[in-house]
C-alpha cells in the first residue's frame, strides 16, 4: 500500500514525465562511455547467473548430504549430556554403565552401519570371523570410525567416548545389507522401519529429561517407549503428552520415508508443514538440537497442553546451530528420487491392467495423482474421507491426513500401511478402499492394484 501511496502522490503529470524521461536517447556524452568498463552494479550476464546457478546447486547438494548424514545440529547436548545414552552403549567395562551394547544387540535394535567407513583391514577381519561382535568395545570403535549411520560419538583425551548426537539419517536411512545384514552402502531418505527408537532411549540411564517434561515416572517412560515397537516414533508425544490411543494402543507412527519429496506440498502423515517446517520441528524439538523452530499453533493448552507449557512452540537455540542449514538438507532432500522397483519383484503384465484400474475404475488417482501420487496443492483430507478414525489427525493443527505419495512404496513395507501401520499388507488397504468407496472390485482387479502399487 506505501508503494501504491507514492505513485498516486506523484500524480499523473509527473508519472508520465518520468516514464518519458527514460525512454528518450541517451546524451552522446553519456553514450560514448560505452566502451569503458561494466559498472559494478550492472546485472550478470544470462550465460554468467547461469553458472552461478550451477555452482550453487552443486555447493548445496554436497553441504545437503554433509548436513543429512553426519549433523548433529548439537544434539548430544541431550543425548549424550542429560540421557547419558553413550555410556550405556559404552559399558561398565569401558568407562560406562551396565552391560554395554554390543554391535549384535546394535544390528538387532535396527542399527546400521556404513559399510564404506569401514576399512579394508576391518572388513577382512569381520568377514574372516576375527572380530567380537558381542563386545560392546567393538561398538564404540564403530562409532569413533563414524561408521553407524545417524549417530556421532564424541572422544575424550583418553580415547573414550564423552558424548554421542544423532543425524536426520538416524531414522531416515538405512543400508543395502551388501556386506552383511545390517551393513552395508548408505540408502539416503529410505525409512529405517527396523530401527527401534523406544528401545534404544530405554536404555538412557537418566530419564529424567522425559519424567520432567510428561509429568510422570521412569516406569511409565518406559512402558510408553517399550510399546512403539520397531520402526515407529511418536512426534507428537512432547506436545500433547498423549502416550497411547484411547483404546490402549501405542501412540507412535510409522517411520515415513525422507525420498521422493521433490513437488510435494505438506509432509508428515498428518500435513503439519512443508520440508523445512519438519526439518525445523525435528531438528529443534525431537532431535534436540540447539537452533530455531516458531509455530504459535502449537502454543494451545487445549490441545497441545505439554508444548505450551515447555514452550517448544517457540525454541530457541542457542547458538543456533540449525537455521543457517536449512536449506541445504531441503536441496538434497528434494534430490532424493523414490527408488525404482526391481525387475522381477512385481508381475508386469498384472502392474499394467493395476495402471489402467488405479488412473480409473478404482479412482485411486483421484488423490494419489500421478507422477507425484499425491494432490498438487493442499493434499489433505478428513478422517471420514479417509475412512480411519481421527486420533492422530486430531493430533496435529490441520486435523486431516495427508495424501501420503506413494512412488517408492516397496521400500518400506515392513510394519504395515497407514500412519500406525493399521493394515499389514497392500491388499488390506486395497480391501479398505473397496468398501470404503463402494468400488465392487473383483479379487483379480485387487491382486492387479497391488501389483501396481508394489512396482510404482
Amino acid at each position: 500500500m506505501k508503494h501504491i501511496t507514492a505513485i498516486a502522490g506523484a500524480g499523473v503529470a509527473g508519472l508520465v514525465g518520468s516514464v518519458l524521461a527514460f525512454a528518450a536517447p541517451h546524451s552522446t556524452s553519456h553514450s560514448s562511455s560505452k566502451s569503458s568498463p561494466q559498472s559494478s552494479t550492472s546485472p550478470q550476464s544470462s550465460s554468467s547467473f547461469d553458472a552461478t546457478i550451477a555452482k550453487n546447486v552443486q555447493t548445496q547438494l554436497e553441504q545437503g548430504k554433509k548436513i543429512f548424514r553426519f549433523d548433529t545440529f548439537g544434539s548430544e547436548a541431550f543425548f549424550g549430556d542429560a540421557l547419558q545414552l553413550h555410556n550405556a552403549i559404552a559399558g561398565e567395562k569401558n568407562g560406562g554403565v551396565g552391560p554395554g551394547v554390543s554391535p549384535k544387540t546394535a544390528l538387532s535394535v535396527g542399527l546400521k552401519v556404513d559399510a564404506d567407513a569401514l576399512p579394508a583391514s576391518l572388513k577382512s577381519q569381520i568377514k574372516a570371523g576375527k572380530v567380537n561382535l558381542d563386545d560392546p568395545a567393538t561398538t564404540i570403535a564403530l562409532l569413533k570410525l563414524n561408521a553407524v549411520v545417524g549417530v556421532t560419538a564424541f572422544a575424550d583425551p583418553s580415547g573414550g567416548v564423552k558424548s554421542m548426537g544423532i543425524q536426520c539419517a538416524f531414522c531416515h536411512s538405512t543400508v543395502d545389507n551388501s556386506f552383511a545384514p545390517g551393513i552395508g552402502k548408505r540408502l539416503d531418505g529410505w525409512a529405517n522401519r527396523d530401527l527401534n527408537v523406544g528401545a534404544i532411549v530405554s536404555l538412557a540411564p537418566n530419564l529424567k529429561p522425559f519424567t520432567d517434561l510428561l509429568g510422570v515416572d521412569e516406569a511409565t517412560v518406559k512402558k510408553v517407549l517399550a510399546s512403539w515397537g520397531p520402526g515407529r516414533f511418536d512426534a507428537e508425544l512432547d506436545k500433547d503428552g498423549k502416550a497411547l490411543r484411547p483404546d490402549g494402543g501405542q501412540a507412535g507412527t510409522l517411520i515415513p520415508p525422507a525420498f521422493g519429496l521433490a513437488g510435494v506440498n505438506l509432509h508428515t502423515w498428518t500435513g503439519y508443514g512443508s520440508v523445512p517446517y519438519w526439518n525445523a520441528y525435528v531438528g529443534a524439538t525431537e532431535m534436540h538440537g540447539s537452533g530455531t523452530f516458531f509455530d504459535a499453533r502449537l502454543n494451545n493448552q487445549n490441545q497441545f497442553p505439554v508444548a505450551a507449557k515447555s514452550g517448544s512452540w517457540n525454541t530457541r537455540g542457542t547458538p543456533d546451530r540449525l537455521t543457517s542449514k536449512l536449506a541445504a538438507l531441503h536441496f538434497y532432500q528434494l534430490a532424493i528420487p523414490a527408488p525404482k522397483a526391481p525387475a522381477g519383484s512385481y508381475d508386469q503384465a498384472a502392474f499394467e491392467r493395476g495402471k489402467t484400474l488405479f488412473e480409473g475404475a478404482a479412482k485411486c488417482a483421484t488423490c494419489h495423482v500421478p507422477p507425484l501420487y499425491t494432490e498438487p496443492g493442499n493434499n489433505l483430507h478428513t478422517p471420514a474421507e479417509v475412512g480411519v478414525d481421527s486420533f492422530q489427525a486430531d493430533r496435529s493443527p490441520t486435523h486431516m491426513y495427508r495424501t501420503a505419495p506413494l512412488a517408492g512404496l516397496w521400500t518400506h513395507q515392513t510394519g504395515g500401511f497407514y500412519h500406525d501401520g493399521r493394515f499389514a499388507t497392500l491388499l488390506d488397504v486395497v480391501n479398505h478402499y473397496n468398501t470404503h468407496l463402494n468400488l465392487n472390485l473383483s479379487d483379480a482387479q485387487k491382486n492387479d492394484l497391488v501389483e501396481y502399487l508394489k512396482g510404482i
